[in-house]
């Protein structure tokens, strides 16, 4: 199977992996969950951190078609919207995000215009659709369970898992939002550990067990043997229990209420009021 050139980008701040994903022949690309700086105690927003990712695409000479959001993220805005105005490509996520806009749209009282539709993105992936970067073929896999929407991008040999799993060392992601069920990403998880061991594995998000230093890449066959949560020795009962009980002791992600609101909308901000500033919501005694 082709594979891919993978550059690799930490945001330290959310500790989030994001990707240029390229392939070699044709320098066809696309840019997976990329995140816009935010500071929550000034409401201020920046864009060093997607900025590396622009200018390694545009240093490779790369074309980018494709801007890949594999979920509506709780910890981090997208900042899809900064690489289209910047390098073009669509903006894409799996259909299930409908059912996450239903459900948030009443938390954020949004107006009826907010549409629930997902046509605020370009393309709305369906289950194993398959599409292409250049020359390398890429595959839908379904991978719920953490959220309604929550897709794998296949782009040959090379998974991106979003936040179905972590590092072996680090688990796998809660199933306690609006929408999760670890029953279900027990489910998906076995999905993936039917792609060949030696399929290389790219995770969202790292937090450093240990204090190691942020790592971001593994294998189906290393996280099938040794996962702390999710190794092929658990059973569907065992992680049902351990993630039931580790959910019931997290607090919610610091940057959930603004990060929602807007992933929701393809990392579109509302439209400034008329006093030419842009507000979100807080959900009092809600979440």
């Amino acid at each position: 199977m082709s594979a891919p050139v993978v550059h690799s980008f930490y945001h330290k701040e959310t500790g989030t992996w994001s990707y240029v994903v390229a392939d070699p022949t044709t320098r066809v690309a696309a840019i997976i969950d990329p995140v816009l700086d935010y500071d929550s105690k000034s409401g201020r927003t920046a864009t060093n951190s997607v900025q590396l990712l622009i200018d390694t695409a545009l240093e490779n000479t790369y074309r980018v078609e494709w801007i890949l959001e594999t979920h509506a993220h709780a910890d981090h805005i997208s900042a899809a919207p900064f690489i289209k105005k910047n390098l073009g490509g669509r903006i894409a996520i799996g259909s299930g995000i409908t059912q996450v806009q239903k459900t948030f749209k009443p938390i954020f009282n949004l107006d009826d215009d907010f549409s629930v539709d997902g046509s605020q993105f370009d393309h709305l992936f369906g289950n194993d659709e398959v599409f292409s970067i250049g020359e390398l073929e890429a595959r839908i896999i379904p991978t719920p369970g953490h959220t309604n929407d929550s897709v794998s991008y296949l782009i040959g040999n090379a998974i991106f898992v979003g936040d179905s799993l972590f590092m072996p060392d680090g688990g796998s992601a809660r199933c306690d939002f609006p929408g999760g069920d670890a029953a279900v990403l027990y489910q998906s998880i076995h999905r993936l550990f039917d792609l060949p061991d030696a399929t290389r594995m790219f995770v969202c998000h790292d937090y450093s067990p240990g204090g190691r230093e942020p790592r971001c890449e593994t294998t189906v066959g290393e996280q099938k043997r040794s996962n702390i949560h999710a190794a092929s020795s658990v059973t569907e009962k065992e992680f049902i229990a351990m993630r039931t009980a580790r959910d019931a002791t997290l607090a919610m992600p610091a940057l959930i209420i603004p990060s929602v609101q807007v992933n929701i909308a393809a990392g579109i901000f509302p439209a400034a009021e008329d006093n030419g500033v842009v507000y979100l919501k807080v959900p009092i005694d809600t979440l």
